[in-house]
C-alpha cells in the first residue's frame, strides 16, 4: 500500500503530539501529505519537539488536554479520518498520583473514542504498552500471553485497551492497538520521566555514574521510535490491522546492565564512570523476550535490529535536549 497516498490531504489527529513518539508520528503523517493535528496540554511534550513544523501549513497545534470535552474538541473531530492516540501519564508518574493515571490513560482514551464515534472517524490507533502482560511467564510472549499487570500503570493502560476494544466489538470503530516496548531514539526525555537510554545518556554527559535499580539483569526489548511510526502509520491504513492488537517490539534482549556498561564505554572519554545500583522499582518487571511475528506478517514491518548502532546515533543527537 502507498501511504502517501492513503494519507495525501487527510485530516489526522495525534495525541500527545508534543511528546518524544508523537513528535516523530507528527512528523511522519505530514510526510506522508496528511493534515496534522497535534493536541498536548505540555504537562510533559515540548514544543521544542515539533518546531521543525511550525512553518508547515499543514501542521496545526491544539493545546488542550484528552480529557476535555467542549466545542473545540467537538469541531477538532468533524472531518477527522484518523485518531493516532499517544497521549498517556507516564509509569513515574503513575506511582505517585495513580487517580490521575487512570484519569487520563482510560477517561481520557474513553472521551476519545466517544468523539470518534459520534463524529464517524474512520481509524483509531492506540498506543499502549507492554506493561499490560504485567511478569510473562511464556516466552516469546505473543499477543495470546495473559494480560495481568503488576503496576498501575499497566492497569490504567489495560483498561484504555479495554475500552477500544469495547469499542470495536459493539459499535463497529475499525481500531488497533499497539503495545510499545522501551522505546528509545531523538527527542527522548532525559529527565527522570524519560526512558532508561536517556536517563543513562544525560547522567553520562555530566559525568555521573548511571543508577541501575535492582541487580540490572533485567531484559528489555528496546525499540527504535522510527520503527513505531511506520507501525502507527501502516495500523492506520491497512485493513489486515483492524480490530488487532499487536507487539510492537524489536524483539532484541538487552539487560539493564549491558546498557549501561556499553554507554558508559562509548561515551565516557575523561572520567572513568561506573554503574551505582539502587533498591529495586515496585513493579518493575524482570524480563521482556517479546514476539512481533505478527505486526511483522500483518504490517509487513522488519525492525531495526542494531541497536548499539542507532544508540550511537541517538548519542550523537542528544545534547540539544539536555538542557530542558
Amino acid at each position: 500500500m502507498n501511504l502517501n497516498e492513503h494519507y495525501a490531504d487527510k485530516k489526522t489527529l495525534v495525541t500527545g503530539g508534543a511528546g518524544f513518539i508523537g513528535a516523530h508520528l507528527c512528523e511522519g503523517l505530514l510526510d506522508c501529505g496528511a493534515e496534522v493535528y497535534c493536541l498536548d496540554n505540555f504537562s510533559a511534550g515540548h514544543l521544542s519537539n515539533i518546531k521543525e513544523f511550525f512553518n508547515n501549513p499543514k501542521f496545526h497545534i491544539i493545546a488542550k488536554d484528552v480529557c476535555d470535552r467542549d466545542g473545540e474538541m467537538e469541531l477538532l473531530f468533524e472531518g477527522l479520518h484518523a485518531v493516532f492516540n499517544n497521549a498517556a501519564s507516564k509509569k513515574n508518574i503513575c506511582l505517585a498520583n495513580p487517580q490521575k493515571d487512570l484519569q487520563v490513560n482510560a477517561g481520557g482514551t474513553l472521551n476519545l473514542l466517544e468523539l470518534a464515534m459520534k463524529h464517524g472517524v474512520s481509524k483509531f490507533v492506540h498506543a499502549s504498552t507492554g506493561s499490560v502482560y504485567g511478569e510473562p511467564s511464556l516466552f516469546p510472549t505473543t499477543e495470546a500471553h495473559p494480560l495481568a499487570p503488576v503496576s498501575y500503570y499497566g492497569v490504567s493502560k489495560l483498561a484504555g485497551e479495554r475500552y477500544v476494544d469495547v469499542f470495536h466489538r459493539l459499535y463497529g470503530l475499525d481500531t488497533t492497538i499497539l503495545r510499545y516496548f522501551h522505546v528509545y531514539g531523538p527527542k527522548q526525555e532525559s529527565n527522570e520521566f524519560g526512558g532508561v537510554v536517556s536517563i543513562f545518556l544525560r547522567k553520562i554527559i555530566e559525568g555521573n555514574n548511571p543508577v541501575v535499580f535492582g541487580h540490572g539483569e533485567q531484559v528489555r526489548s528496546f525499540t527504535w521510535v522510527k520503527d513505531l511510526v511506520t507501525a502507527n502509520l501502516r495500523a492506520g491504513a491497512y485493513p489486515s490491522a483492524r480490530g488487532k492488537a499487536y507487539n510492537a517490539a524489536s524483539g532484541i534482549r538487552v539487560t539493564i546492565n549491558e546498557l549501561a556498561n556499553n554507554m558508559i564505554k562509548y561515551m565516557s572519554m575523561e572520567k572513568r564512570l561506573c554503574v551505582e545500583h539502587a533498591a529495586p522499582l515496585v513493579g518493575d518487571i524482570m524480563e521482556f523476550d517479546v514476539s512481533n511475528e505478527a505486526i511483522r506478517k500483518d504490517l509487513n514491518i522488519e525492525f531495526n535490529q542494531d541497536f548499539w548502532g542507532t544508540l550511537e546515533f541517538s548519542i550523537r543527537d542528544s545534547k540539544h535536549f539536555l538542557n530542558r
